[in-house]
């Protein structure tokens, strides 16, 4: 790795990837499925009837599943890193991504979501808010000002023809 000029406090690197933090999305999908779980060990808040918890939620798991595999694999296809902590090569829009562009925190979403249905967790639903709040409203954005830096009317195009989340 080239070395950093501390004059800049390593801003050469904040400008070179979409995400260089702390507030990387599996660790924030991953802390709403453990606080929540941890809420609900205390607290349990049912909000399903006890039978439609596992035939509701398993299926949504699966669909992040399929939705993770066929987003990432997009990736692969495009030669691009998945981990926004490495400069990308390229704007994927193809396979999910023609219909969402963050397809993979959809699937993340919706996989919290699956499992709030299936353990039947009210308390997963609140801390999956919580995440998308923080997806939406810190990650994405940050993500987006890169892009934009890199790859310019390419991606502003394909911003106005494809939605955020769905």
């Amino acid at each position: 790795m080239p070395e950093l000029d501390p004059r800049t406090h390593g801003r050469e690197h904040d400008q070179a990837v979409a995400n260089p933090g702390l507030v990387r999305p599996p660790f924030v999908y991953l802390a709403a499925i453990l606080s929540g779980i941890g809420f609900d060990l205390v607290r349990p808040l049912r909000w399903l009837p006890p039978a439609a918890g596992v035939w509701v939620g398993v299926p949504l798991v699966l669909v992040a599943l399929a939705l993770f595999i066929a987003a990432t694999r997009q990736f692969r296809i495009a030669r691009t890193p998945v981990p926004g902590n490495k400069p990308a090569t390229a704007i994927v829009q193809s396979g999910p991504y023609r219909f969402s562009r963050n397809p993979i925190y959809l699937a993340f979403s919706i996989l919290v979501l699956g499992i709030a249905c299936w353990i039947n967790s009210l308390w997963l639903l609140g801390t999956l808010g919580a995440a998308v709040g923080l997806m939406s409203l810190v990650v994405i954005p940050r993500e987006e000002r890169y892009l934009e830096r890199r790859f310019d009317a390419e991606y502003r195009e394909y911003k106005t023809r494809v939605r955020r989340w769905l």
